[in-house]
């Protein structure tokens, strides 16, 4: 059986409420950058953990050692940067490792069975503010009733 030749680089992208990341894959020593800086000195610690999850897994599974992992993230809020890094670096990865036809599905599957929202966007967005209240839901109160 012949090898599968893997691409030379991938860009992905991820979101989250108003936060994009882009995430660029080729090969190398198995670094992962956010930023420019190294995804082990983010800060805090949850959100590390958080965006090191797909990296882990595919560690796990033997995927990362020849492989440098770029992300760049901006907008929205913190938490909302890391859901969007990971769905970001997930992507990456099941791309580029899928050679040339297109994605790996052993990979693909265990971060489906992990976490849906490693490979799928979330779609949920602020509901605007509406007149006559404070908020998208809350009314100004009423005092003649």
């Amino acid at each position: 059986m012949a090898k599968k030749k893997k691409k030379e680089t991938v860009e992905t992208s991820g979101k989250r409420k108003t936060a994009i990341a882009r995430a660029t894959v080729r090969k190398g020593a198995g670094r992962v950058r956010v930023n420019h800086k190294p995804i082990h000195i983010m800060e805090p610690a949850l959100a590390r953990r958080k965006a090191l999850e797909p990296v882990q897994i595919a560690e796990a599974m033997k995927r990362l050692q020849d492989v440098d992992i770029s992300v760049n993230v901006e907008g929205g809020g913190q938490m909302g940067q890391v859901d969007a890094i990971r769905t970001a670096i997930a992507r990456g990865l099941v791309h580029y490792n899928g050679g040339a036809e297109g994605i790996d599905e052993e990979l693909r599957d265990e971060y489906l069975r992990f976490d849906r929202s490693l490979l799928v966007n979330d779609p949920r967005r602020k509901e605007p503010k509406h007149q006559m209240g404070r908020g998208a839901r809350k009314k100004w109160q009423k005092s003649y009733r």
